[in-house]
């Protein structure tokens, strides 16, 4: 019995969901720390924040009237969105006003531009190639920004040589993420998922 490429791919994606999975549960240490601290100390809310744009974008990206038969791009997303809430959430109870000020101000922007994208979307465009094309390139550039947003933090690595607020299990799922996302993109080429992961 010989697999077709759609079967390799399902099976490569269903891998990639599992990995994405890790991904989005690899900071739970972090928050466990916050939690017994009652503080957010030097940790950033900066990664969560672009990471819950990020899964708002790749859900609508997969919704059947934008990119037909992308269950596992919403699936995925939509766990990481409730993930990347709760995570919020610690930053709300356990970090400062200037945190919630700044969170606030975050998502309020998030939610704004998520609507022109939306709108425009949904209004100016009318085949799948053209709507998938249109929010696909919001979803490379919010990935790319998801993925660089960790090195916000990057000046105090250097500054203190020390990781300690910088987690290699981070690190580690989102190499294997990209590597899976990659191959799974290139089964049946996608160029928005190839990009972001590449």
């Amino acid at each position: 019995m010989t697999m077709d490429n759609m079967q390799i791919r399902t099976i490569v994606g269903i891998i990639g969901n599992v990995i994405s999975f890790f991904l989005f549960i690899s900071p739970a240490p972090t928050f466990w720390r916050i939690f017994k601290n009652k503080s957010v100390e030097e940790f950033k809310p900066d990664p969560y924040l672009a990471c819950i744009m990020n899964c708002c974008l790749w859900i609508f990206y997969g919704l059947p009237f934008n990119h037909p038969k992308s269950t596992l791009v919403v699936t995925i997303n939509g766990i990481g969105l409730v993930l990347e809430v709760i995570y919020i959430g610690f930053f709300i109870r356990y970090g400062t006003k200037k945190h919630w000020k700044n969170i606030t101000l975050w998502l309020l922007a998030e939610a704004v531009a998520f609507g022109i994208i939306a709108t425009v979307d949904l209004t100016v465009f009318h085949t799948h190639e053209a709507r998938s094309t249109f929010v696909g390139s919001f979803c490379v550039l919010f990935g790319v920004i998801m993925y660089a947003s960790p090195l916000t933090i990057m000046w105090k690595v250097m500054k203190t040589k020390s990781v300690e607020f910088m987690p290699f299990t981070l690190s580690l799922a989102a190499f294997l993420n990209g590597v899976c996302w990659t191959t799974y993109a290139l089964l049946k080429f996608d160029i928005n998922i190839l990009v972001k992961h590449f």
